[in-house]
Order: C-alpha cells, then sequence, then structure tokens
C-alpha cells in the first residue's frame, strides 16, 4: 500500500512575533494557528509542531496495536494512549508512550510484548530518530 498525505504551513512575520496557520487537505485542521508563543510558552490558542508529532504518534502507536492484538485473537475495548514530546536545546529528544488498555482475556506480559512490538513497528515511530519509552497498563 502507497498513498501520501498533504499539509500545508503558512507563516507571517518573524520567528518571535510572527504567527502561522496549519492546514491539512482531510480539513481537520483548517488555519488552526500556530505561534513561538504556542510553542514555547502557554496560554494563547493555538497548536505546536511538537503536539502534532505527539498526536500523530500516539494515534499511529494505537492504531497498530489494535492490528497486532488482532493478529493475535484480541480485541480492545479500548486503548488509551498519551504521548509526551520532550523539546531540549533545539531538538526533540524524547517520546514517552503511556498506554492503557482494557483488553478481555489477555494476561498481562501477552500485552506487555504485543505492545512493545507495536512500539517498534509502528511507522511514526520508525519515522522518529529519538528514545521512544513506553508505559502499559492493562486495566482488565
Amino acid at each position: 500500500m502507497k498513498f501520501t498525505r498533504k499539509a500545508h504551513a503558512q507563516w507571517k512575520g518573524s520567528g518571535k512575533e510572527g504567527k502561522g496557520t496549519l492546514n491539512t487537505a482531510s480539513g481537520v485542521l483548517d488555519s488552526t494557528p500556530y505561534s513561538f508563543h504556542t510553542r514555547f510558552e502557554d496560554g494563547e490558542k493555538g497548536t505546536n509542531p511538537e503536539e502534532l508529532v505527539g498526536a500523530a504518534h500516539a494515534g499511529c502507536f494505537a492504531m497498530q496495536l489494535s492490528f497486532l492484538l488482532g493478529e493475535e485473537g484480541f480485541t480492545p475495548d479500548s486503548l488509551d494512549t498519551d504521548a509526551t514530546v520532550t523539546f531540549e536545546d533545539g531538538a526533540v529528544t524524547k517520546v514517552a508512550l503511556d498506554l492503557k488498555g482494557d483488553i478481555p482475556n489477555i494476561d498481562a506480559e501477552q500485552f506487555q510484548q504485543i505492545a512493545h512490538k507495536a512500539k517498534e513497528v509502528c511507522p511514526i515511530s520508525k519515522l522518529l530518530d529519538t528514545d521512544i519509552e513506553l508505559k502499559v497498563t492493562l486495566e482488565k
């Protein structure tokens, strides 16, 4: 399978005082604001690249894990994944994934093994050249 996805960023002004908008072909992001303030400070409504990477990674990982669980005969009731992206000295240095799963009839060891495999084969995990941590909790 091969496909492409498109996004567009527009930036106006200087790095610190300027502002930009992000758009995706799907329309999910539609002139979504981003700025120095939304990236490096808090309080202003808008997004930032690290937040978007975190959302992409959490979503990709959860979907990949669901496929791998299915291959082993399990269907999750829910997979909740938080992604914390660490930006340090001009680089993304770490992504920490915190997974809570509610999967009937699976034991904790199986869940750990399948989750760690999902972390390794997730396309966004492969894309990121950083330390990716994974914490796994089986709720049932």
